[in-house]
């Protein structure tokens, strides 16, 4: 049966290193596997992942690119992966919305709930891995060499309030959540993600 897991977490938490674990791991059980990511995922998406991370615009206008994003992505990827019984796992998915969008920039919690009704009603995660980390700590990782996109140049109290929302939400759908503290060494996270991915079997 076909499974659909995502990531989470603020920029700089390290969820990317533990894609690759987590696809290495299902792939070794003989998983078909799709991976993705979002905003992105197609080539119309990448398009707008470009403008959506380096063009400044209008709150509601980065919410509603994001979502027509994430619709093509529904369309083009998920939805015909997990339909062939394939596993699809996303780097980040509408809980990141309701994080940054939401948490972040402040956006009414009321429109990202009728966005998610409208782009994916009856669709959720059956697993969705949140990393969690300090910001202090995420500040630290990002990679100074390269040019930061306009989220990662946020302030310290935006991605406060994203980690907050992220947690809140957690909280609230505890049944597909898992919360994993990104302090911990990477093998020792590589180690309860091996833990819950052999209780999600």
């Amino acid at each position: 049966m076909s499974k659909f897991i995502t990531f989470e977490g603020i920029d700089g938490a390290g969820k990317s290193t533990h894609i690759a674990f987590v696809s290495d791991y299902l792939k070794q059980r003989g998983i078909e596997l799709v991976s993705s990511r979002e905003p992105g995922g197609t080539p119309l998406g990448e398009k707008l992942r470009e403008i959506v991370l380096h063009e400044k615009m209008h709150l509601e206008t980065e919410a509603l690119l994001v979502f027509a994003s994430r619709r093509e992505h529904l369309a083009q990827v998920i939805q015909p992966a997990l339909a062939r019984g394939a596993w699809v796992i996303s780097d980040r998915f509408t809980d990141s919305s309701f994080a940054y969008q939401g948490g972040g920039r402040k956006l009414s919690l009321a429109k990202l709930d009728t966005l998610e009704q409208w782009v994916h009603p009856e669709l959720q995660p059956d697993l969705t891995l949140l990393f969690d980390v300090p910001l202090e700590v995420a500040r630290a990782r990002l990679d100074a060499t390269r040019e930061l996109d306009k989220f990662e140049q946020e302030k310290a109290d935006f991605f406060a309030a994203t980690r907050n929302e992220y947690l809140r939400r957690a909280a609230q759908y505890p049944q597909r959540f898992r919360v994993i503290d990104s302090t911990q060494s990477i093998a020792d996270i590589q180690q309860q993600l091996t833990v819950i991915l052999d209780a999600f079997f």
